[in-house]
């Protein structure tokens, strides 16, 4: 894969990435060619190409923590940067704000069911005796209102997923989203 091609296509999500975590705008550029300077010099590394993007979302966490470092100020360090999964965590806390409207858009059973299951932690067996179906009936309820939820929540955002599927980074495709 071509530096210019990277470039091109992650440069835009790198710099959200980092202005999250530096509010100096003339340190986010220079982490952010820190970043690619870093991909050139390793770009032989990448092994596999269907995971670049979080071969370069790990770059730019490092590169982070030692702009950080090297500028003694350990203590602003951004809560879970060091930690990967912290900080896809709190990624993901920051867009439930967006999914009790999205999932009252849902069809009438998934809704119900995605509500009292994860919204507020019911069993899905109580669900399947609250809505007199059975069991497998429940579970099925909820894979599928997860399934379109996850469609409504793909039209409304950009979502960038590690390769294990948790949330990366995310920007809404729009001004005008419906769901959230």
């Amino acid at each position: 894969m071509e530096i210019e091609t990277l470039w091109k296509e992650y440069h835009a999500a790198l710099g959200r990435f980092i202005r999250r975590r530096i509010a100096d705008p003339s340190a986010v550029e220079d982490v952010l060619q820190d970043i690619f300077v870093k991909v050139h010099s390793r770009i032989d590394s990448l092994k596999d190409n269907q995971r670049v993007k979080s071969w370069l979302f790990q770059i730019t966490r490092n590169t982070i923590i030692d702009y950080y470092r090297s500028h003694k100020r350990m203590g602003e360090l951004a809560e879970g940067l060091s930690n990967s999964e912290e900080d896809e965590g709190r990624t993901e806390k920051e867009m439930t704000a967006c999914l009790r409207p999205m999932i009252e858009r849902l069809p009438e059973p998934y809704c119900e069911a995605l509500l009292l299951y994860e919204l507020r932690g019911i069993p899905q067996k109580e669900i399947a005796e609250k809505q007199r179906i059975s069991l497998s009936g429940a579970k099925s309820r909820v894979q599928r209102g997860r399934e379109k939820l996850k469609e409504l929540m793909l039209e409304c955002c950009h979502i960038e997923f590690d390769r294990r599927g948790g949330v990366v980074d995310y920007e809404p495709r729009r001004g005008d989203c419906k769901g959230c």
